[in-house]
C-alpha cells in the first residue's frame, strides 16, 4: 500500500535530516562569516596603518614650502587613478594642504584610534580612513593627516564568500537529503520485510508468528509484543470456537427434544391432558436453555474483566453455613454430612450472591460425586491477603489431565454421570466458580489425593486498589 507524503516515515526522516543539516550549516556559516569578516577588517586596517606610517614619517620631516612640493608630488604618485587610495592633509595654513573634497572630510567620524569611514558622493562603497594630527615642524604648523583606502574589494570578497557559502550549504542539504533517503530506505528495509510478513498472516494460520532473528534490536521488542498479541488472539479465537461449538452442542439437545416432542404431539389428535404433558416437558427444556444462556452471559461478563462491585464485609463461615442449609433436604436424602472447619472467625469483603453461587456449585459437585453416608469437608483457610475455600469429598480418583480442565466450560470427567438432577449438569458449574473467584481477585484449584477430591477457590481478604463501595454486614 502506497503511503501518503505526510505519513511516510522515510519522508519525515529525510525532512528532519535536511532541517538538521540546514541548521548546522547555518551555524557554521555564521561563525565562518564572522571569522572572515574580522580577518578582512584586520587586513584592511593593517594595510591602512602601514600606508599611514609611511606618509606620517615623511610629513614629520617636512617643514618648508619648497619641500612641501615634493610631498604633494609623492602623494599624487601614490594616489591611483581609480581612487582606491586617497590622502588629505588639513591645516590652518593653506600652503600646507592637500586633497580634494576637503569639505566632506570635515564631516568625518572616527573612533579613538583614528579609524573611521567616509562615504563620497561619487563612490558606491565607503572609504576606510585613519586620521592623526602631525606636530608642527619648522615653518609648518600642525596639520591633520587623513589616509583612506577603498572598501569595495572587501565587500566584493564578502559577497562572493556569502554566495559560495549559501550555494555550498544548499548543495550539502541536497546531498544529505539524497543520502538520508538512501539510508532511511536501507534502515527501514527490515520494517518493510516485517510488514510483508505480517500481511501473510491469516485466520487459517493462527499459529504462525513473525520471525525475530533477522531483525535489529529496536524492532525485536515490537515483534515480541506483536507475537504476544497474536498468541492471545489465537487463544481467544480458539476459546471462541470452542465456546461456539459447546453452545451449539448444549443447545442442540434441548432443541431436538422440543422439536421431537412437538412433532409427536402434532402427529395425531390428542387430548388436553396429553398436550399439557407435552408443554410441561417442553417447559423443562426451555428452562434448561435459559439457564445455559444466563450462565454464558455471566461468564462473558467475567471474561471481560467485570469485578465484583456490591461488596459486603461479612463472616465467611456464616455465608458458607447459609449455603449448606440450602442443601439440607438433598443431604438428608443422600445421608451425606457436611463439616465446616478452619478459620471460622475470618471476615472478608465479598459479594454474597456471587459467593453463594460459587459455594452452591462446589457443594452440588461434591454431593453429585459422593456415595451415600459420605462426609464432605469444607475448609476455610485465611492468610495475609487471601482466603481459601476448599470442598473435599471421597470419590473415584481423577487423573491429572482431567484436573487441569475441570474449570473449562462444558467439560465433564464422566459424561455418562452428568445429568443426575444437578443444577449445572451441562458443564458450567465449575467454570462459574472460576469466574466468581476472578471477580474477587482470586483463583481456583483442584487436587485428588488419598481418595479425596478437593476443589475450591480463593479470594482477597482485603480491599482491592480500585475504588469499590463496601458495606458491613450486621
Amino acid at each position: 500500500m502506497k503511503m501518503s507524503f505526510g505519513r511516510s516515515i522515510t519522508t519525515r526522516l529525510v525532512v528532519m535530516f535536511a532541517v538538521a543539516t540546514l541548521c548546522i550549516f547555518s551555524l557554521i556559516g555564521a561563525l565562518l562569516y564572522n571569522v572572515v569578516h574580522r580577518e578582512l577588517e584586520r587586513h584592511q586596517q593593517e594595510e591602512l596603518h602601514t600606508l599611514f606610517q609611511d606618509i606620517q614619517y615623511m610629513l614629520e620631516h617636512v617643514g618648508t614650502v619648497d619641500r612641501w612640493v615634493k610631498v604633494q608630488a609623492k602623494l599624487d604618485a601614490l594616489t591611483p587613478l581609480d581612487g582606491t587610495k586617497r590622502f588629505w592633509i588639513l591645516g590652518d595654513d593653506p600652503r600646507f594642504q592637500y586633497g580634494r573634497g576637503l569639505a566632506e572630510i570635515d564631516q568625518l567620524n572616527r573612533d579613538r584610534n583614528g579609524i573611521g569611514e567616509i562615504q563620497l558622493r561619487n563612490r558606491a562603497y565607503p572609504l576606510l580612513t585613519m586620521t592623526k594630527t602631525i606636530a608642527a615642524f619648522e615653518d609648518r604648523q600642525p596639520v591633520r593627516l587623513i589616509v583612506a583606502i577603498d572598501t569595495e574589494p572587501y565587500f566584493h570578497t564578502m559577497r562572493a564568500f556569502v554566495i559560495a557559502l549559501v550555494a555550498l550549504s544548499l548543495l550539502g542539504v541536497l546531498l544529505v537529503m539524497l543520502l538520508g533517503y538512501w539510508i532511511t530506505k536501507a534502515g527501514l528495509r527490515p520494517l518493510k520485510q516485517l510488514s510483508n510478513e505480517a500481511l501473510s498472516l491469516g485466520p487459517r494460520a493462527l499459529s504462525q508468528r513473525l520471525n525475530i532473528t533477522p531483525l535489529p534490536n529496536e524492532l525485536s521488542a515490537l515483534v515480541t509484543a506483536f507475537n504476544g498479541a497474536l498468541e492471545r488472539m489465537e487463544g481467544a479465537y480458539q476459546q471462541l470456537e470452542a465456546f461456539n461449538a459447546d453452545v451449539a452442542h448444549e443447545l442442540r439437545t434441548p432443541l431436538a427434544n422440543l422439536i421431537g416432542t412437538t412433532q409427536v404431539a402434532l402427529s395425531r389428535e390428542r387430548g388436553a391432558a396429553q398436550f399439557q404433558e407435552v408443554l410441561e416437558s417442553n417447559l423443562e427444556e426451555l428452562e434448561r436453555m435459559r439457564s445455559i444462556v444466563n450462565d454464558m452471559l455471566f461468564l462473558a461478563r467475567a471474561d471481560q474483566g467485570e469485578p465484583a462491585t456490591e461488596l459486603i464485609r461479612t463472616s465467611v463461615a456464616h455465608q458458607v453455613n447459609k449455603t449448606i442449609e440450602f442443601f439440607e433436604f438433598v443431604l438428608d436424602d443422600s445421608a451425606i454430612t457436611v463439616s465446616l472447619i478452619g478459620d471460622l472467625d475470618v471476615e472478608a469483603p465479598i459479594e454474597t450472591a456471587l459467593f453463594r453461587r460459587a459455594m452452591s456449585n462446589l457443594l452440588q459437585n461434591a454431593i453429585q460425586h459422593s456415595s451415600a453416608n459420605a462426609q464432605i469437608v469444607v475448609r476455610i483457610t485465611a492468610s495475609d491477603s487471601l482466603i481459601q475455600i476448599a470442598v473435599s469429598n471421597p470419590g473415584e480418583a481423577i487423573s491429572e489431565a482431567h484436573l487441569q480442565r475441570l474449570f473449562d466450560r462444558f467439560y465433564r470427567v464422566d459424561i455418562a454421570r452428568h445429568d443426575h438432577g444437578e443444577l449445572h449438569g451441562y458443564g458450567l458449574g465449575l467454570a462459574i466458580v472460576k469466574a466468581v473467584a476472578k471477580m474477587h481477585g482470586g483463583s481456583v484449584f483442584a487436587t485428588c489425593e488419598h481418595g479425596l477430591t478437593t476443589i475450591g477457590f480463593s479470594f482477597r481478604s482485603t480491599l482491592a486498589a480500585s475504588p469499590t463501595s463496601v458495606t458491613t454486614s450486621v
